[in-house]
């Protein structure tokens, strides 16, 4: 059954990154300031999902097997998203963050022409500022992140699950 999940990864590859792609396309209509915050955004969901994952694939059970001991409800579903850390990964950092990479990257180009046409700015100073931002941002948060996480892992898993539960309902 490795196929199942490899179709499943396609499939919500696919679905994701139309959503963001289609996102996009329609918020380049918009003024450079809504332009600008929605990239933020995007950047932000990648490096949140990134923290996610690496809080998963660090975070210990023996923590969550006393909270389930004591009957915290959370505990349990903490507990399989620890055993699933590497699909759990996968998911956040790979399928949500290349899909926020590759479509903060279609924003930046959206933001570039933007700036070119509308302040008659110089095309190559407008792409390195743009791409310098974007990357620092990117890279900056996910570092960031990832040293919260490795920090706060078993927090951030038991705040994930909480999440997680207000969208099962």
């Amino acid at each position: 059954m490795k196929n199942k999940w490899i179709i499943q990864v396609f499939l919500i590859s696919f679905v994701l990154s139309a959503i963001f792609s289609g996102l996009s396309t329609y918020v380049s209509d918009f003024n450079v300031v809504l332009l600008v915050v929605i990239l933020l955004l995007v950047i932000s969901i990648g490096i949140v999902f990134d923290m996610i994952g690496v809080a998963t694939l660090t975070a210990e059970e023996a923590p969550f097997h006393a909270r389930n001991s004591k009957k915290v409800k959370e505990a349990a579903a903490c507990l399989r998203l620890i055993k699933n850390s590497t699909k759990v990964s996968s998911v956040c950092n790979d399928i949500v963050g290349d899909i926020c990479g590759i479509v903060s990257g279609s924003l930046g180009a959206t933001l570039t022409i933007y700036l070119t046409i509308q302040f008659q700015m110089n095309a190559l100073l407008a792409t390195i500022l743009v791409t310098s931002f974007i990357s620092a941002f990117t890279v900056g948060g996910k570092a960031i992140s990832k040293t919260i996480a490795m920090k706060k892992s078993d927090n951030i898993v038991f705040m994930v699950r909480k999440v997680m539960q207000i969208f099962h309902k």
